[in-house]
C-alpha cells in the first residue's frame, strides 16, 4: 500500500546484546561393551534418552536459567513521501557546495542547475543569490533537463561588476546588483541537454569564462505537446530548431564541446570522487591567482566635505 503524503507509525525494537555462547564440555564416549550394557530395553524409555541427551548439558542449564524477555519498543510518527529524489539532490547539492567552499577558503561559490524550467529557475537563484558575493563562481548544468529560461540565466551570469555603491551607513553594494566580481568557470556533461545545450554554446560565445566536463547532449530541436489520444496519451511533433552565428544548425545531433574535456569514470564513481568539480575548483582558482579581485580602499576615500573658510575680519570703519 503506498502511504505517501500521510502520517504512519513506525515501531521499533530494540536488538539484544549477542551473548558469547557458552562452552560445551567435551562428551567422553565409553567403550561400545559398556554403551551396549546401559542401552534401555524399552521404545519409550530409549526415545526419552534421546531427547534427554540431544542437547549438553550445559546448554540445557542455561535454558532453564535465562527465561525469554520481551524487547523493548519505541513508537515513530513520520510523513512518508513520495520520493526520495529530492532528498537525495538536496545532498547532492550542498555536498557540491561544501566541498567547493572548503577547497577555496570559501572564495569561491557554487550553483547547480538542474533544469532550465521554472525548478530549475528558482534553484538557480536559491544559490546564486547566497553565492554571488564571493569573488568566483562556479555553475553547474550537468544532468540539465532543458526547458526555456537560459537566456534569463544568461542574462544574470553576463554582468560584469565594475563599480560598488557606498552608502552613509551601510556596507559596500556591487554594481550592477547581484553581479559576479570575478570569473566563473561552468560544469557540464553529456546528459545535459535541449536548453541546457543551448545555455552551454552560450556560454562560450558569451566568453563568460570556461566550459569545463564532456560535450552535451545535442537536442535543441523543441516539441509541443498538440495531440491527445484516446488512451490519455499525447503526440508531439518537432517545432523548434535552433541556430548560432558560429556552428549554425549543428549542435542539434552533436552537442557543445567543452574547452577542457573531463570525464567522471566509473572508479570516480565507486570511490565517490567527482573529476569535473575538482578541475573546476582548481581552474577558477587559477584564474583568480592571474586576475585578482580590485574593491575599492576605503582608507583612502576622499572627503568631500565642504571647505573650511578663513575668519572673517572685519573693515574699520573709515
Amino acid at each position: 500500500m503506498n502511504q505517501a503524503g500521510h502520517e504512519i507509525m513506525l515501531t521499533f525494537a530494540e536488538r539484544e546484546p549477542k551473548e558469547k555462547a557458552p562452552e560445551i564440555a567435551p562428551i567422553e564416549h565409553a567403550p561400545a561393551s559398556a554403551e551396549k550394557a546401559k542401552r534401555p530395553t524399552t521404545e519409550a524409555s530409549h526415545n526419552a534418552s534421546l531427547i534427554e541427551n540431544s542437547e549438553p548439558d550445559a546448554a540445557k542449564r542455561e535454558k532453564l536459567r535465562t527465561a525469554p524477555s520481551e524487547p523493548r519498543t519505541h513508537n515513530v510518527v513520520v510523513s512518508a513521501i513520495h520520493s526520495e529524489t529530492a532528498a537525495r539532490y538536496r545532498a547532492w547539492v550542498e555536498n557540491n557546495r561544501q566541498r567547493v567552499h572548503e577547497a577555496t577558503n570559501g572564495r569561491v561559490g557554487y550553483v547547480h542547475i538542474p533544469d532550465m524550467g521554472a525548478t530549475g529557475y528558482a534553484e538557480f537563484h536559491r544559490g546564486y543569490l547566497a553565492e554571488v558575493d564571493r569573488d568566483g563562481l562556479i555553475i553547474d548544468v550537468r544532468y540539465n533537463g532543458g526547458g526555456h529560461v537560459s537566456q534569463l540565466i544568461l542574462e544574470k551570469l553576463a554582468r560584469r561588476r565594475i563599480g560598488y555603491d557606498l552608502s552613509r551607513w551601510g556596507g559596500l553594494s556591487p554594481y550592477p546588483t547581484d553581479s559576479v566580481a570575478g570569473p566563473l568557470v561552468a560544469l557540464t556533461n553529456e546528459s545535459a541537454g535541449s536548453d541546457g545545450d543551448i545555455f552551454c554554446h552560450s556560454f562560450k560565445l558569451l566568453k563568460l569564462g570556461p566550459l569545463i566536463g564532456k560535450r552535451t547532449w545535442g537536442g535543441v530541436i523543441g516539441i509541443s505537446p498538440h495531440h491527445a489520444l484516446v488512451d490519455g496519451t499525447v503526440t508531439t511533433q518537432p517545432e523548434y530548431s535552433f541556430w548560432f552565428e558560429d556552428v549554425g544548425w549543428n549542435v542539434e545531433n552533436y552537442g557543445t564541446d567543452p574547452d577542457i574535456e573531463v570525464d567522471n569514470t566509473p572508479q570516480d564513481y565507486v570511490a565517490n570522487r567527482d573529476t569535473q568539480l575538482d578541475r573546476a575548483i582548481s581552474e577558477v582558482l587559477r584564474l583568480l591567482e592571474i586576475m585578482p579581485i580590485n574593491k575599492p580602499d576605503l582608507a583612502q576615500r576622499p572627503s568631500r566635505a565642504l571647505p573650511t573658510l578663513p575668519p572673517r575680519q572685519s573693515r574699520m570703519m573709515e
